[in-house]
C-alpha cells in the first residue's frame, strides 16, 4: 500500500472512531426516506391535490423519494462531516504537520476525496439494500444509467465537500454552512415536500443550488430509465469547478 492508500485508510479508521458520525451517515437517511414513505405511500396519485395537482411527476412517492435519498445520504457527510474534518485539521495544526513531512498538497487533498466517496458509497449502499429489501420501492428501470448517476454525483458532492473545507475559515463556520446546504436538500431540492407544492420563489431557488441537479441526475433513470443530460453536464461542472477552487484555495495553516 502506497503513501496515499495508507493515509486514506488512516482516515477511514478514524471515521469509525466517531459513532455518532457513522450513525449521522448510516441511520438518518434512512430513518427520513421510511418516514417519507410511510406517510405519502407509493402508489402513483394518491397524493393528488384537491385542486389537481398531481406531485412526484406522477410516480410512487416511494420511488421518488429513494433516489433522491441516495443524494441525502452522499450528502450528509460530504457536505457536513468531511469540511468540518478538514478544517479542524487546519486548525489543530495537523496539515502543518503533514507538511512538515513532506506530504504533497495533491495528496491530503486526494485522501479527503477517496475517504468521503468510500464512506458516502457505503452510506447510499446500506440505503438501498435496506429500502429494496423492507419497502416496496420498485427498482431502478436502468441500473447501469443509475450506476453512472451516482458517480456523476458522487464526484459533485464529494468535490463540494472539499471546497467547503478549503474555504471555511473555521470548523463551526463549515459545519454552518454544511447544514444549510444540507437541509435546503432535504426541503427544496427535491427530496422533502414535492416540488409541485412549493411555492414559486421556493422552487426556482430550488432549482438553482447545486444538489438539485445531482437529485434530477439520480431520479431520471430509476424512475424512468432516461438519461438526464443537461443535468449530467451541470453536476459535472460543478464537480470540476468544486475542485478547481479547493486546490486553489488550500491553506496548510
Amino acid at each position: 500500500m502506497g503513501p496515499l492508500g495508507k493515509l486514506t485508510a488512516m482516515e477511514l479508521r478514524l471515521f469509525l472512531r466517531e459513532p455518532i458520525t457513522v450513525v449521522f451517515t448510516l441511520a438518518l437517511p434512512l430513518m427520513v426516506l421510511y418516514l417519507l414513505g410511510g406517510v405519502f405511500g407509493n402508489t402513483a396519485g394518491d397524493n393528488t391535490s384537491p385542486d389537481g395537482v398531481v406531485p412526484y411527476r406522477g410516480f410512487g412517492a416511494t420511488n421518488w423519494y429513494t433516489a433522491a435519498y441516495v443524494a441525502v445520504a452522499v450528502a450528509g457527510f460530504t457536505l457536513i462531516s468531511a469540511p468540518t474534518h478538514m478544517v479542524e485539521y487546519r486548525e489543530t495544526g495537523v496539515l502543518r504537520r503533514l507538511r512538515a513531512s513532506a506530504v504533497p498538497r495533491w495528496m491530503v487533498l486526494a485522501s479527503q476525496f477517496l475517504t468521503s466517496l468510500v464512506i458516502a458509497t457505503v452510506g447510499a449502499a446500506v440505503l438501498l439494500v435496506v429500502a429494496l429489501a423492507a419497502t416496496d420501492v420498485e427498482p431502478p428501470v436502468d441500473w447501469w444509467a443509475f450506476l453512472a448517476a451516482y458517480v456523476l454525483g458522487a464526484f459533485a458532492l464529494v468535490s463540494l465537500g472539499l471546497a467547503l473545507g478549503a474555504v471555511m475559515p473555521t470548523a463551526r463556520a463549515a459545519q454552518s454552512a454544511g447544514l444549510v446546504l444540507w437541509f435546503m436538500l432535504l426541503l427544496i431540492c427535491g427530496a422533502g415536500p414535492p416540488p409541485e407544492v412549493l411555492p414559486d420563489a421556493m422552487r426556482t431557488l430550488g432549482q438553482w443550488l447545486p444538489l438539485a441537479p445531482v437529485i434530477s441526475l439520480l431520479q431520471e433513470p430509476w424512475l424512468t430509465g432516461g438519461w438526464a443530460g443537461r443535468q449530467a453536464m451541470v453536476v459535472v461542472s460543478i464537480g470540476v469547478a468544486s475542485l478547481a477552487v479547493s486546490w486553489r484555495l488550500f491553506r496548510w495553516e
